[in-house]
């Protein structure tokens, strides 16, 4: 029985453990326990980042469909619109001859409303005065007619292939002076 009493004076440093200030490592539960709260603490940071990320785009998403919800009716209601306006505008009354032009310059290009001019009297329309637009940035032609000469305008228009017709805007009636119809020349 010699041999349990040799064992106990020959014992290696593995055969017992190390005091707390000497381990070098913690004992495990402890590090598991602590990287898991850190990795749940991270987990429900990237939950809240992306949820706050998925809601912005789900709340953009709705607005954006309830924006084309409300515009439906009156992209319906415009486009209607111009079908009822163009069956309500009457017929040119006054024959081409007999119709004042007053064609004005809106693109700034030296000679434009003189050239305009020429094309609109080669189509028979007489020509009350040439000028200059109160602005030179006209991206379009127009064509605008004063009050009870809209059948003119329309005629006018689509003698020379302008799409953009109305009412007077931006110009006075006594600006006019003979003139029943303006064509605005654009770039």
């Amino acid at each position: 029985m010699g041999g349990v009493g040799a064992l106990r004076a020959n014992r290696s440093p593995v055969d017992h453990p190390l005091s707390a200030p000497d381990a070098l490592v913690r004992p495990w539960r402890t590090a598991a326990c602590v990287a898991g709260a850190i990795a749940l603490v991270e987990l429900l940071l990237l939950l809240a980042i992306g949820g706050g990320a998925l809601v912005r785009v789900v709340s953009n998403r709705i607005d954006l469909a309830a924006r084309e919800t409300a515009a439906a009716p009156a992209r319906a209601s415009v486009r209607k619109a111009p079908t009822k306006a163009r069956a309500a505008v009457p017929a040119a009354s006054r024959p081409r001859s007999q119709t004042v032009v007053l064609v004005l310059n809106g693109n700034g290009r030296t000679g434009a409303a003189g050239d305009a001019a020429t094309r609109v009297q080669s189509r028979g329309y007489r020509i009350g005065a040439v000028g200059n637009a109160p602005r030179s940035d006209f991206a379009r032609s127009i064509v605008m007619y004063r009050p009870g000469f809209a059948g003119e305008g329309r005629r006018l228009a689509n003698d020379l292939g302008v799409k953009m017709v109305g009412p007077l805007d931006g110009v006075r009636i006594g600006a006019l002076g003979k003139a029943h119809v303006v064509f605005v020349v654009g770039r």
